[in-house]
Order: C-alpha cells, then sequence, then structure tokens
C-alpha cells in the first residue's frame, strides 16, 4: 500500500491487487504471450512520437506492458528500425512503468538520468534507456492497474517535449483502453473503463 497525501488515505498499489490484475487480464484471455494487434498498436506509438516530436521521436520502442504475477510482459512491442531488440518480459522491478504504476498517473522522464531515483533503475545500465513516457491501464470497475503503454529512448530528450509526450501517451492509452474494451465485449465479457490520470 502507498499513503496518499492528497486524500490522507492508504491506497493499495499494483503489488497489493495481483489477484484481481490477473483474474482481469484473464478474463479478456490476455496472458501476456506475444499479440499481433498490440504489436501493430506499438507500432503505431512510436511512429506517433516520431511524427510529432520530429527527429527527437525518432528511433523509439514501444511496448503494451502487462504485469503478471512475477514479471512484466510485453505482450505489444515496437523494436525501431536496426536497433538491439528488447527482450519480451522483464522483472517486476525494473524499467520505470513500476514507478509510474504505483502513482497511477502518466510519467514522462525527458531524461531518466535528471533524478537519482531514476538514474539508478537497472535499465539505464542493461538497456542505455534514457528517456520514458507511461501511461497506466487501469481498469474499472475495480480501478485495478493491469499494466501500461509505453515508449523509451535511448538518448534524453528535450524538456520543451514533456507535454506533447504527455498528451501523445494518454492519447495512445485512451485508445488502448478503447481496444480492450471492444476485446471484452466482442468475448461477451463486460467491457472496461478507465479511471485515472
Amino acid at each position: 500500500m502507498r499513503y496518499d497525501a492528497d486524500s490522507g488515505l492508504h491506497i493499495d498499489n499494483w503489488h497489493d491487487t495481483a489477484e484481481q490484475r490477473l483474474k482481469m487480464l484473464a478474463e479478456l484471455g490476455l496472458d501476456g504471450t506475444p499479440d499481433a494487434e498490440f504489436d501493430r498498436f506499438a507500432a503505431q506509438v512510436s511512429a506517433a512520437f516520431a511524427a510529432e516530436l520530429g527527429a527527437e521521436g525518432q528511433g523509439l520502442y514501444a511496448m503494451v506492458n502487462l504485469f503478471l504475477r512475477e514479471r512484466q510482459t510485453f505482450a505489444g512491442l515496437h523494436n525501431p528500425p536496426g536497433a538491439r531488440p528488447a527482450d519480451r518480459t522483464m522483472a517486476p522491478d525494473h524499467g520505470f512503468c513500476p514507478e509510474m504504476l504505483d502513482r497511477t498517473k502518466a510519467l514522462v522522464l525527458a531524461d531518466v538520468c535528471a533524478k537519482p531515483q531514476f538514474a539508478s533503475n537497472p535499465v539505464v545500465d542493461r538497456l542505455g534507456v534514457r528517456a520514458y513516457a507511461g501511461a497506466p491501464l487501469i481498469l474499472g470497475p475495480t480501478d485495478t492497474v493491469v499494466g501500461s503503454v509505453c515508449v523509451i529512448g535511448t538518448r534524453p530528450m528535450p524538456n520543451q517535449t514533456r507535454q506533447v509526450s504527455l498528451a501523445l501517451i494518454k492519447q495512445h492509452r485512451d485508445a488502448l483502453l478503447e481496444l480492450l474494451d471492444q476485446r471484452g465485449r466482442a468475448g461477451g465479457r463486460l467491457g472496461t473503463s478507465y479511471q485515472g490520470g
């Protein structure tokens, strides 16, 4: 649980809701295996950043990240042409999505090394991650965090790209939630709804 200073309450974080998260993912037919539709979606996210940010947005990795019991898994993954391919799975505490999920709000880091708490993350040295933008996938009616949509880059981005990056990642988060809603309805499951920032 985390303490929310605004409300004065202790709030469950994504670690505390594993059973609910896994149940919701199962109801949507998502088990973390690679998904061609999510791969295409990730490629569209990367392309949108390139189109909006020009040279600064070129060559970004993009992921549809689902949090399973003991790992993060990229059910959707876009590796930039010519770049070292990213693995489809990662430890649950590596990267910046866990930090963003605990906050339950979108997070943009134009330069992850600008703050010590982010600069020490294992992906900085191991993968060379220097920029990040991500938004949580929160499903109703229980407001359960099931994963994220994110982009990462291997070079820092100018601070002036932060607002555009935030708008883009939230826009694509909303589109992905709509896609999940359609899948849920097509499978005869309850639709999803989003609550969060």
